[in-house]
């Protein structure tokens, strides 16, 4: 009775600042922000009730801090857009107005209201969860976030050019670096290339100095041949488990052949293969790396194309771009390509290879998988290729067959007007008519023979031959499964590993220390590659760089006066290692009762849905604070 007398009497002695947003309209064209804003300040325990234009604006916050400065307030409530986008703005206002940023509450009222709602209905919903927020806000307590010892070091896991620049920049800023490949090979799939475009820069260049860079660097140990098999810990407090193995059991050497690394040292470059990586294992062996953060960087592998699509596997004529790519480079100056000693006096090349998919209209894979996403770089590469043939070959004539063109960064779209003054020949086709590909029976003429219905022409029929087809084939994400179940990694529907928010947090995993570098994220160019990887060690070095991480204080927390260590909560948790039983001593006896490991604690409330007596809560979501709030809608809902 007194605890609740002493609640009563601090809700009383609270003052809540209710500030709503019309969002640019986004918000006010459908709620009337005004008439929610006076209803507001009626709400007990309400103070001050604003509106602003963009409460996340500059002159919003100030609103805010303003109001806790004077004491006209000293709690907030912010309705708004989705708390996922700026939550963390308005704590850290709070934070500035020198508040606890944890006696905070936020109601959306853009998606789940102005955007599903209109008119009298939008407004009235509004404001019930400004109310309802306003419930809870009387009832919040300051917290204090979590602190965390944080080791300065960091794992990269992938060697291609995004692990290289992300171990780099580690590496620069003091933090000490492990890198892992799992082939014997630094450089990733860009080692594979001759040329990048639109610059023509070559790619050998770019892998050959950086991995020099890093291999020179005495704050990066390189771990070639390695791959995770054990993985535990939270942010700041990670230990991984890597299997090495001799570079024999490669899968990338089956496919080069073991010759590629006979009698070459740490550091050599090997043209379409990599640089090999020092100290490469003679035995099966692990190794335990402590870590403070982790930066995923483990790449994209080409489509593989079916057995028969466009001829491929059929046809010897038709290839992949990454295989024509490295034709290409090896060929002599002529007026005509010539490739294995065969003279090439027409190539076709087929755009969206493996890119674009369209469920009912193209095959699935072996697992069911379409890749509906667009690679991006496939257009630019492809018209890079045709180019290069033209400029070389004279005689080569070239024809592209595309669904649309997309050369999307800067200086790419040039390459689409240089092909056309080179007289690259183009077709457009739909999906759902892509060209055939077939043998040519006439003689004397090329090989093979590609047919299609021509949208520039209206849809008609063409045919032309073709001594080589080229597919342009997509990216696909490297199968990083093994790593998604170790480390319980958030993958998209593309199949790609999803970051938390594309705009806000581009480079961070939902699990927190773990951030993302180049294309295991998204089809990118080398660029892009590096910038991601660039941008995913500046928040790796922020992390690590003070000594300690603070963590948000949202943690389940347990009331061992209620307590019985029935150990439900602890079956129901999520998160291996957050909630452990453990022997403790209460009221001179020695019990089983639950732990908390405040660093793995995900705050999900598994644990207080089982819990029969009770006795465990999420600090800042308890189940008290979820009853007022939906005692505040009833009952409003009961006055109406």
């Amino acid at each position: 009775m007194a605890q609740e007398k002493r609640e009563q009497r601090e809700r009383s002695e609270q003052k809540i600042g209710v500030y709503i947003c019309h969002c640019g309209g986004n918000i006010s064209d459908h709620v009337d922000v005004e008439a929610a804003c006076e209803e507001a300040g009626q709400i007990p325990g309400v103070t001050v009730a604003r509106t602003n234009m963009f409460m996340c604006s500059d002159p919003g916050q100030e609103l805010i801090i303003e109001d806790l400065k004077s004491g006209a307030v000293d709690r907030v409530v912010v309705a708004s857009c989705a708390p996922s986008l700026h939550e963390e703005t308005f704590r850290r206002a709070m934070a500035r107005a020198g508040v606890n940023p944890y006696v905070y509450e936020h109601a959306n009222i853009r998606e789940q209201v102005s955007w599903v709602h209109h008119g009298t209905p939008a407004t009235a919903k509004a404001a019930q969860l400004i109310s309802a927020a306003a419930a809870k806000a009387s009832s919040l307590k300051p917290l204090d976030p979590i602190r965390v010892e944080a080791k300065p070091h960091a794992t990269v896991i992938g060697a291609g050019v995004a692990g290289l620049k992300a171990a780099k920049d580690l590496a620069d800023q003091s933090i000490e670096v492990a890198l892992v490949e799992k082939s014997p090979f630094l450089g990733g799939r860009t080692a594979h290339l001759d040329r990048l475009a639109p610059t023509g820069e070559r790619a050998v260049d770019l892998v050959a100095d950086l991995a020099a860079e890093v291999l020179a660097h005495p704050g990066i140990t390189v771990l070639p041949c390695s791959e995770v098999t054990g993985f535990e810990g939270y942010i700041g407090n990670f230990s991984l488990t890597l299997t090495r193995r001799p570079p024999e059991l490669s899968e990338e050497l089956d496919r080069l052949s073991h010759e590629a690394l006979a009698g070459r040292e740490g550091g050599t470059l090997i043209p379409f293969v990599g640089v090999v990586g020092p100290d490469l294992p003679t035995r099966d062996e692990q190794v335990s790396v402590e870590t403070g953060a982790i930066i995923l960087a483990t790449g994209f592998r080409p489509y593989q194309p079916r057995h028969g699509e466009y001829g491929y596997g059929e046809l010897e004529e038709v290839v992949t771009l990454p295989d024509f790519l490295r034709m290409l480079a090896g060929a002599e100056g002529g007026d005509n390509l010539v490739v294995n000693g065969r003279e090439i006096r027409h190539i076709a090349m087929i755009h969206c290879v493996g890119s674009r998919q369209i469920p009912g209209v193209h095959e699935e894979d072996e697992n069911g998988n379409l890749n509906e996403h667009c690679s991006r770089t496939c257009c630019s590469s492809t018209l890079h290729a045709a180019n290069l043939v033209r400029q070389r070959h004279p005689k080569t004539r070239v024809y592209e067959y595309y669904r649309d063109i997309r050369t999307y960064a800067r200086g790419q779209e040039e390459l689409y007007t240089e092909a056309a003054r080179n007289k690259v020949i183009f077709f457009r086709f739909e999906p759902e008519s892509p060209p055939t590909v077939s043998r040519s029976t006439a003689r004397g003429a090329p090989p093979l023979t590609v047919t299609v219905a021509d949208t520039l022409t209206f849809g008609e029929e063409v045919q032309a031959p073709a001594d080589l087809v080229v597919l342009s084939v997509g990216m696909e994400p490297n199968d990083v499964s093994d790593l998604v179940s170790l480390m319980k990694l958030p993958v998209g529907s593309d199949r790609f590993l999803q970051e938390v928010h594309p705009k806000l947090r581009p480079v961070e995993l939902a699990v927190s220390g773990i951030f993302l570098a180049g294309t295991c994220q998204a089809p990118m160019d080398v660029s892009e590659a590096c910038s991601a990887a660039s941008a995913a060690a500046v928040k790796a070095t922020a992390l690590l760089s003070r000594g300690f991480v603070e963590l948000e204080p949202f943690i389940a927390e347990v009331d061992l006066e209620r307590c019985r260590g029935t150990g439900a909560c602890v079956e129901a948790c999520l998160r291996e290692g957050a909630l452990t039983m453990v022997d403790m001593e209460l009221a001179g006896a020695v019990v089983r009762r639950p732990r908390v490991n405040p660093a793995l604690c995900l705050g999900c409330g598994a644990c207080v849905a089982v819990c029969p007596e009770n006795a465990i809560d999420v600090n800042g979501w308890t189940l008290k604070q979820y009853e007022d709030m939906v005692d505040r809608i009833v009952s409003e809902k009961a006055a109406a």
